[in-house]
């Protein structure tokens, strides 16, 4: 069974190393990401990120809504082609679903 590891690398700056898919994200996934109101910025690194399917799509959705509603920056780096074309797939542009800086 593939797995995923989220590694927090400093406050706030979070490597997602493995796969996010339906057999790998589970309702610890969910809330992972420190969406405290002392939090500004968070960062999520895909570089080291496997394979990702329409359930990862949807957990990222789900970290967007939470960043907003805490009114903290979600940055997402290193976004591979497979999130990028997956997005694009379920009719969601880079630009809905990315408030970010790819880099």
């Amino acid at each position: 069974m593939p797995s995923i590891e989220l590694i927090s690398s400093s406050k706030d700056n979070y490597i997602i190393k493995g796969d996010l898919t339906f057999g790998t994200i589970n309702k610890q996934t969910m809330k992972v990401l420190n969406f405290q109101p002392s939090a500004s910025i968070i960062n999520v690194d895909f570089q080291q990120l496997g394979e990702i399917d329409s359930a990862g799509l949807a957990l990222l959705i789900e970290w967007i809504k939470f960043s907003r509603a805490y009114q903290i920056e979600l940055r997402f780096e290193h976004i591979p082609a497979q999130l990028s074309a997956l997005a694009k797939l379920s009719d969601i542009s880079e630009i809905d679903l990315f408030t970010l800086k790819n880099k």
